[in-house]
């Protein structure tokens, strides 16, 4: 029953007498001190109904504050993460996995264009792809890009990062203008300033050409179509997991495709020093150009960053230094604050 069905019944029945009991008691004496205890007790009884009723307050979410993790963690072997990941796949059976199908993660073999992507996902259900520009010995930051449709939601996710990196990259160009002071550390900062605007300038002109840097997404569908993407050319590895429920309190951590020994921190070169004023230089040496390439040709392990809540920051190259102003030396430059597009929650397959 319904608790405004029961209400209507506690009306039609307890208030016919209440009306009786009071109109009596208000012909007594001490009709004020009655009349307040029976409303009282009426209300209270009212109440606790409605409460049983309705079976009690709204039960609480119990998965919030839960991370769940999945992929592989800094330090651990990546050839042991990926036997398990396979031998997890090889066990996994629809009894294990949800009406609507277990969530995996797919790592792939090497960094692929959007148009590449969909050739080797086919049909199978995505909800999120992992990407990066992998340029030459430098960290560049990892992101998360949902996407259902493909290679459509990619390539609309990759236009909307080359413009946030162009206006990063416009940030740190001004930062550096406005930076003042000729002493070591307003160097040394005037120098971050500039070589960050390189790297977010390749990053900008890397994504806006829809750029080989996807290296890792995330599907969902019934265990014996995981095992097939598993087999498919150019995967590495499927990593199941079916106690995923919510992707947005999921913290994917895949291997990118030139770690292969342990997952670490990546090797950055730091900028060339800027010279000092009135220095005696021997051979000019340049300084190198960033500029992008389908594929990192340093073997060394490459930085793996949770997509959420961290991510690798773009990190700095060697330049030139810019000119400068009588301003005080502002804040230090702020890091991407998160590796999902702003405003674009994780779909569900």
């Amino acid at each position: 029953m319904r608790a405004g069905d029961l209400l209507r019944q506690l009306d039609q029945r307890l208030l016919p007498r209440l009306a009786t009991v009071l109109t009596r008691l208000g012909q007594g004496s001490a009709r004020t001190p009655l009349l307040g205890w029976v409303a009282v007790l009426s209300c209270a009884a009212v109440l606790a109904t409605a409460v049983f009723a309705t079976g009690g307050g709204p039960l609480s979410d119990r998965t919030v504050g839960e991370v769940t993790r999945v992929g592989v963690a800094d330090g651990d072997s990546i050839p042991g993460y990926e036997r398990t990941a396979a031998a997890d796949l090889a066990a996994l059976t629809g009894a294990t996995a949800l009406a609507e199908g277990t969530y995996a993660l797919v790592s792939l073999s090497a960094y692929l264009t959007p148009q590449s992507l969909a050739a080797v996902v086919g049909d199978v259900g995505v909800a999120v792809v992992f990407g990066r520009v992998p340029l030459p010995d430098r960290q560049t930051e990892i992101v998360r890009i949902p996407a259902q449709r493909l290679p459509e939601d990619v390539t609309a996710g990759m236009a909307a990062l080359a413009q946030r990196k162009d206006r990063e990259a416009a940030d740190y160009r001004s930062r550096a203008a406005a930076l003042g002071g000729g002493g070591p550390q307003e160097r040394e900062l005037r120098q971050l300033y500039v070589s960050g605007a390189q790297v977010a300038a390749a990053e900008a002109s890397a994504y806006r050409s829809g750029c080989a840097c996807v290296y890792a997404l995330v599907v969902r569908a019934e265990p014996a179509v995981l095992r097939g993407v598993a087999a498919r050319p150019g995967v590495r590895v499927v990593d199941p997991a079916p106690e995923v429920r919510r992707l947005e309190r999921t913290v994917f951590t895949p291997p990118l495709p030139e770690q292969r020994d342990v997952a670490r921190p990546p090797v950055d070169r730091d900028p060339a020093p800027e010279p000092l004023p009135g220095a005696v230089s021997g051979s000019p040496t340049p300084s190198p150009t960033l500029s992008w390439s389908p594929s990192a040709p340093d073997p060394a392990p490459e930085n793996r960053t949770p997509a959420v809540p961290d991510v690798t920051d773009s990190s700095p190259s060697s330049a030139g230094s810019p000119p400068t102003s009588p301003s005080a030396p502002p804040a230090p430059p702020a890091t991407s604050a998160d590796a999902v597009l702003a405003g674009e929650p994780d779909p569900t397959p």
